[in-house]
Order: C-alpha cells, then sequence, then structure tokens
C-alpha cells in the first residue's frame, strides 16, 4: 500500500523550495490535513525550529499544515499517528543517527508500508534505499548501522552528477564511486539527477520527472532509463 515520491532534491536552481513538485504533493497528500515534518538531517546545521519553518511555507502554498517531530514528546506516537511524513534533505548520516537514536527505523516502516503517504528528498530519499552507504555526504556522525529503512529494493544515489567532459578535476566521478561499492556489496543503485523522482504507489515504481535515471547493477554496464520507466523488477 506504499504511496511514496522519493527525490533527489527539494530545490532546482531558478525555483523555490518544493516549487517543481508542488502540485504532485498535492495529490500525493490529498487526504492529509498535517504532515508531520522530521528536519533531523539538519542542512547547513540549521535548527530544527528554523527547518520547520522553511518547509511550512512551502507547504502552505497547497494549504498544508507541517508540525516538526521534535515538538512531540513520544516521536515514535507521533509517525504511528501521522497523517503524512515528509522527511527532508541534509546530511543523512546525521539523519539516520536521529531515526535510530529515537527508535524510528521500524514505525517508519510500518507505517509507510501501511500506506500513510511518504515525501524523501535528498538525505529523506536516501534513507528510502537499503543503505546509506551510497550517498554523497561526509560520516560527521556514526549511525549504528548504515542500513536505512528498505522502503525500495535497492540503493539510491540523490543528486547525481554526470562527469563535466570539460572539466581538469582528477577526483573520482560519481560513477567510479558507485562502481567501488558493487566491489563489495551487491545491490543496484539509482542515480537520480536533479529534478527527478520516483512515485512508488503499491507495488509500482516509476521513474518520473524529465530527465533519465542512471542504473548502475553489480557486474553490469551502467545504462539509462528514461522518464516513466517502471522500476520494480531491479533487486
Amino acid at each position: 500500500m506504499k504511496n511514496m515520491i522519493i527525490a533527489s532534491t527539494s530545490t532546482l536552481h531558478g525555483s523555490g523550495y518544493l516549487e517543481y513538485l508542488l502540485d504532485d504533493l498535492a495529490s500525493l497528500f490529498k487526504d492529509a490535513s498535517e504532515i508531520i515534518f522530521i528536519p533531523y538531517a539538519r542542512p547547513s546545521g540549521i535548527s530544527h525550529d528554523d527547518y520547520t519553518e522553511k518547509v511550512s511555507e512551502a507547504f502552505f502554498k497547497i494549504k498544508k499544515q507541517v508540525k516538526g517531530i521534535h515538538t512531540f514528546e513520544n516521536p515514535v506516537t507521533a509517525i504511528k499517528n501521522a497523517e503524512a511524513i515528509f522527511v527532508g534533505g541534509g546530511n543523512t548520516f546525521v539523519l539516520l543517527h536521529q531515526l535510530y537514536k529515537n527508535n524510528l527505523i521500524p514505525v517508519l516502516k510500518e507505517t509507510v508500508v501501511s500506506g500513510i503517504p511518504y515525501l524523501g528528498t535528498s538525505a529523506g530519499s536516501n534513507i528510502c534505499g537499503l543503505t546509506i552507504k551510497t550517498t554523497n555526504d561526509m560520516p560527521i556522525v556514526y549511525p549504528p548501522s548504515f542500513n536505512a529503512i528498505g522502503l525500495v529494493p535497492f540503493n539510491i544515489n540523490p543528486h547525481y552528477l554526470d562527469p563535466d567532459a570539460n572539466s581538469k578535476h582528477m577526483g573520482e566521478t560519481r560513477e567510479t564511486r558507485i562502481q567501488e561499492f558493487h566491489h563489495f556489496n551487491t545491490q543496484p543503485v539509482i542515480g537520480l539527477r536533479e529534478g527527478s523522482w520516483l512515485h512508488v504507489k503499491n507495488k509500482s515504481i516509476i521513474l518520473k520527472g524529465d530527465l533519465t535515471a542512471r542504473i548502475f547493477e553489480q557486474n553490469k554496464t551502467a545504462y539509462e532509463v528514461v522518464s516513466g520507466t517502471e522500476l520494480n523488477t531491479l533487486k
């Protein structure tokens, strides 16, 4: 019964926060009056209150109220009673550390699988995969495990970047990093470019947006899939 949007990013260049997704979010959250927001990833170290206020301003445009999970005495109960859930971007290690600390991994999975609509952006998308080992973030804190919620049967690399043919930078490309991951791990990885998202509805996982996504599977050549592709067999 899953009903999810797993987005590469919250903000496209030249547009406002969540602006490019608002029509789809109005549909995703059509039956919810209040969204529980999880601000744990804290982009740029922003406070939970300030992050929640930023999210509230965006959702006000589609007439939705937002309440930060940090304001609840019992965050587990808050998730159990949620009408809708949004987990924002920032640092994936910080986010996962806080989720484990507050015992939210099992209840998040149970609640989303039951059909409560879920939006994840960036770090909030990383945690939907099997592990966070394909995040781009620095491990500034150490979560008890790299295992994530496992709402989709693969890993995600949000903000996926293609190599710049004109760059003189000699460091590893994103593709190289994911190939390194596959020397030690077997699950597929979806490179989600900014402006792309996955729409998960029950057992269906469909790529949305105007761009292609890059698919990495162990011992296979990476390949592109177009928007509208069904990805539920990727595992």
